[in-house]
């Protein structure tokens, strides 16, 4: 179940995941939104 939050990101940060969700875009037919780019590297980086 998805819950819509606001978050603030920096200005570095917000580029880094802008340039990563162009890269998914480019390698899949179907569009890649913020939030699932998001939840993604979330997802990794709580891992370690």
């Amino acid at each position: 179940m998805s819950k819509r939050i606001t978050i603030m990101l920096d200005n570095d940060l917000d580029k880094k995941m802008r340039i990563l969700q162009a890269k998914m875009i480019q390698n899949s037919t179907s569009s890649v939104s913020f939030s699932s780019v998001l939840n993604q590297v979330l997802r990794e980086g709580l891992k370690k």
